[in-house]
């Protein structure tokens, strides 16, 4: 007869083993991958946005889905490694976020896993996908074709320094929607009667260059692509606008007119990257990226800081203060 402490002690031994064998039973959690050129901590409301998206759809970082983070820290030439060790884990989906390199590094790793996309260009011009409709292929995704709002932005800029006459236009080449927002920008200075200074910068020292040569130019105002990296160079660039006391407008980042820049217009970034978030979760529930349509992100926002305005002087027309979205003084 076994006694009583050898049966407790039994007892003990299987109920520490149980849990482990009911563990390893559990199915694995689906493993998405999260590539984006920015640093990690550049613009920490941009992934909470995805993974917000991502809860609405069912799935929860942690709980019922992992979330593998790989960001580049601004050195775009660091994606492809990146995209190949997502692959390489063999993650069911990718979130190729932040611009049109992401997407492109994401699209040459692998041509089998989803591939989820967040962009300001046209993806059906950059070739991500054969149309919007009907996507084809792995990859769909979330545009706002920020490239396609210069000439808007421009014009709002024309209408609050309508005596400007030498635009200058800040450009990141390495983004592949860098063109397209200069051909837009070239065509509204064009039938405004204005003249573009186009200026490229993707580093940090060549931002400074290019205030510079907008400086000695005597530019009357500028115009600041979408683009992630100037989003995280943001105090950097408000700082040089202020001291140069230049008239700016900036395409798809509100951030920077909340931190004292003069105007914003364009895309709310974080709305797309909820989307992109709710796209996840409904291919992890079994959806092909084929069937998803492009999601056109149709949410604009323009900004006016009036605090900004009033230190260079500038007098808002009573119209153009209605039309703006939100207006911080």
């Amino acid at each position: 007869m076994m006694k009583r402490r050898e049966f407790i002690k039994l007892l003990g031994g299987a109920a520490a083993v149980w849990p482990l064998a009911a563990r390893a039973q559990q199915p694995a959690l689906p493993v998405i991958g999260f590539l984006n050129g920015l640093g990690q901590n550049d613009r920490p409301n941009l992934p909470a946005a995805f993974r917000r998206g991502l809860g609405e759809a069912g799935y929860v970082d942690g709980y019922i889905a992992a979330i593998e983070y790989r960001f580049a820290e601004n050195r775009l030439d660091r994606l492809p490694a990146l995209a190949a060790d997502l692959v390489s884990r063999k993650v069911n989906v990718i979130a190729a976020t932040g611009g049109g390199a992401p997407v492109l590094a994401a699209m040459t790793a692998t041509k089998n896993i989803p591939i989820v996309f967040t962009t300001a260009g046209d993806p059906v011009q950059m070739g991500y996908v054969a149309s919007l409709n009907r996507p084809g292929g792995n990859v769909t995704g979330v545009s706002w074709f920020s490239s396609l709002v210069a000439g808007k932005g421009l014009g709002l800029l024309h209408e609050l320094v309508p005596n400007a006459a030498l635009i200058g236009l800040l450009a990141n080449p390495k983004l592949p929607e860098a063109e397209r927002t200069r051909y837009d920008a070239q065509e509204a200075a064009r039938a405004l009667g204005l003249q573009l200074l186009a200026l490229n910068a993707s580093t940090a020292g060549e931002i400074n260059a290019a205030f510079a040569t907008m400086r000695q130019r005597r530019a009357d105002a500028i115009l600041v692509g979408s683009d992630p990296f100037f989003a995280s160079r943001l105090q950097q660039i408000v700082t040089l606008t202020e001291r140069d006391a230049i008239p700016t407008m900036y395409l798809g980042n509100r951030e920077f007119v909340e931190d004292g820049g003069l105007m914003s217009y364009g895309n709310d970034t974080a709305d797309a990257y909820r989307r992109a978030g709710v796209y996840v979760g409904r291919i992890l529930s079994g959806t092909a990226p084929a069937d998803l349509p492009v999601d056109q992100a149709t949410k604009f926002e323009f900004l006016i800081n009036l605090k900004t305005a009033k230190t260079l002087g500038l007098e808002v027309p009573p119209g153009l203060s209605a039309r703006a979205d939100e207006v911080i003084e």
